[in-house]
């Protein structure tokens, strides 16, 4: 695995392009499908090593800017390979793809991201793939199977932000001959390496904190050495790839990803807090607040917090909860966060191998890089329309 030394330095310099004199300080957007070979040779070797990273052939495969990104992203989590793809789901259902073959059973985390559990439940049961779940908070070894190839679980908990064990999840599934993937979307490459915590595969969104302006589009697998190759030939299989301007946005993106990680970690916080001492508010689901289940978890295996948490309401009508998110006028209405403005959604857990009992109402918050001053004026105006 390649190691990082300083976060801070590698987010500045990774991804930058050859050492030539006159080069830009932002690599260029390579827009380019068809690539030209000076001789029937070298095309039919490059056709040879197409699966190869860092080899011209075709634009699917791979340009010089992805090449870059792909490589950045690999060394900020410690893996041995990335492959860049068109969207955050993608890398879910990508990795999935390449993990689990018709009879084999896939284990998934009670708290996932509500479209992954979808696709396991319609496109994966529908060819063949056993789907059961499990709750996160708990040992899966009762819950693995002869035929279990994948452990699916994501650190914090999509909506409810329970934070798991990721290194003994991790070893379980190894024990059994499977393998773990886990998305970390939350807490970037800047807060946490899965990889380095034992953990097999972990895929991004990077349409959210990476790219960071709520403008582009793209998702990352990145593996250890073991699982690169079946990972990659899978996308490319697919004929997925990630677009020639989110590859540029990234890139950007990373630049100023550990300072706005750190702002909305901050502001992230500072709401929370608030948020918990407001009679309208019975929980608050944060992982770096003490009442988060799996808080302990995050105190060992994370460096910081990003700024995405939810609460929980006191026992309102549908009516006062739509009163309360339409009268917030600084926090938008949307789905997707990780951007620069603040953004509010109710939300409802889907749950299987687990009951979620809480009667309120969840609501889940994006803060962004408003005065977080600004933001609970905000909050304490709108929050008596949930009374």
């Amino acid at each position: 695995m390649a190691e990082v030394s300083s976060i801070s330095d590698a987010l500045v310099h990774l991804g930058r392009g050859p050492d030539e004199n006159g080069r830009p300080v932002n690599l260029p957007i390579s827009q380019g499908s068809t690539m030209l070979f000076n001789s029937l040779s070298e095309f039919e070797a490059a056709r040879e090593a197409r699966h190869e990273p860092g080899t011209l052939y075709y634009g699917r495969y791979g340009n010089p800017a992805s090449f870059e990104l792909e490589h950045a992203i690999a060394t900020l989590e410690g893996g041995a390979g990335c492959i860049s793809v068109s969207a955050g789901l993608t890398a879910v259902t990508l990795a999935l793809m390449g993990a689990a073959k018709a009879g084999d059973h896939l284990l998934v985390a009670d708290n996932v991201y509500a479209p992954t559990r979808g696709f396991c439940d319609t496109v994966l049961a529908r060819y063949g793939v056993e789907i059961s779940y499990f709750d996160p908070m708990q040992d899966i070894t009762p819950c693995l199977r002869p035929n279990t190839a994948a452990v699916m679980f994501e650190a914090p908990g999509s909506g409810t932000f329970e934070v798991p064990d990721i290194p003994a999840i991790s070893a379980a599934a190894r024990r059994h001959g499977a393998l773990s993937i886990i998305d970390g979307t939350w807490a970037t490459p800047v807060f946490c390496q899965p990889l380095r915590l034992g953990a097999d595969v972990v895929v991004h969104s990077g349409s959210k904190y990476i790219g960071g302006h709520a403008d582009s589009m793209i998702g990352f697998i990145v593996c250890n050495e073991a699982t690169y190759p079946q990972m990659r030939k899978m996308a490319l299989a697919f004929g997925d790839k990630a677009g020639a301007q989110d590859v540029f946005l990234s890139l950007r993106g990373l630049r100023t990803l550990e300072m706005r990680m750190k702002a909305a970690e901050a502001a992230g916080l500072k709401l929370a807090t608030w948020l918990a001492g407001q009679p309208q508010i019975t929980r608050v689901l944060h992982p770096a607040l003490p009442q988060c289940p799996g808080h302990e978890f995050w105190k060992r295996d994370f460096t910081g917090a990003a700024g995405l948490f939810g609460v929980v309401t006191r026992k309102t009508s549908t009516e006062k909860l739509h009163a309360f998110v339409d009268g917030l006028e600084m926090f938008g209405i949307g789905v997707s966060w990780g951007g620069f403005e603040s953004l509010v959604l109710p939300v409802q857990p889907l749950r299987t191998a687990t009951r979620w009992q809480e009667e309120g109402h969840l609501i889940r918050f994006n803060i962004g890089f408003e005065n977080p001053d600004s933001l609970c004026a905000d909050l304490a105006r709108a929050l008596p329309l949930l009374d």
